[in-house]
């Protein structure tokens, strides 16, 4: 099975992909989704060495919850501080949170969960892997938000990713 689905997750979202993008679901788009979904993780398998170890339970749709009410709390957010503060009074800010992340992957996904929160966004990582650097466009405290972050996502991933 290894042989013929070296990376199924990875597959799985091809033809997803494959579909979505053709806009449209005929037998055809399924059968040449399907073999693009099977060839191409074939031929990056040595791009791959090592698949991430993940826990794909409880604690990764929890995960997922947790981001998309983030996502829609901070586009309100935003939205109001556009219509109603504008630039006035804006305390953005350049955070530096220290991370104990093991994986790429692990880190990956902590530095695109930051950036798809409107409001923020990842701008680096540091070269030993321990720090991430944030943008944020509204910050009262660093620290508070440097400790909201690693309480809401770096602890879950952690979990995640163990």
């Amino acid at each position: 099975m290894k042989r013929l689905l070296p990376h199924p997750a990875l597959s799985a979202m091809l033809l997803v992909v494959w579909l979505l993008l053709a806009n449209d679901v005929t037998a055809g788009g399924v059968v040449l989704g399907g073999i693009v979904a099977l060839i191409l993780p074939k031929f990056t398998r040595p791009f791959w060495p090592d698949r991430p170890r993940m826990r794909l339970g409880r604690s990764f749709i929890g995960y997922l919850a947790i981001v998309l009410f983030d996502i829609v709390v901070a586009n309100f957010q935003v939205a109001w501080l556009i219509l109603f503060r504008r630039n006035r009074d804006l305390r953005a800010r350049w955070l530096v949170v220290p991370i104990e992340l093991s994986t790429p992957e692990a880190i990956t996904m902590l530095a695109g969960t930051i950036s798809l929160t409107p409001g923020t966004v990842s701008a680096d990582v540091s070269a030993d892997g321990r720090f991430l650097l944030v943008h944020a466009l509204d910050v009262a405290d660093e620290a508070a938000e440097v400790a909201r972050i690693r309480a809401r996502y770096h602890a879950r991933l952690q979990r995640i990713f163990a």
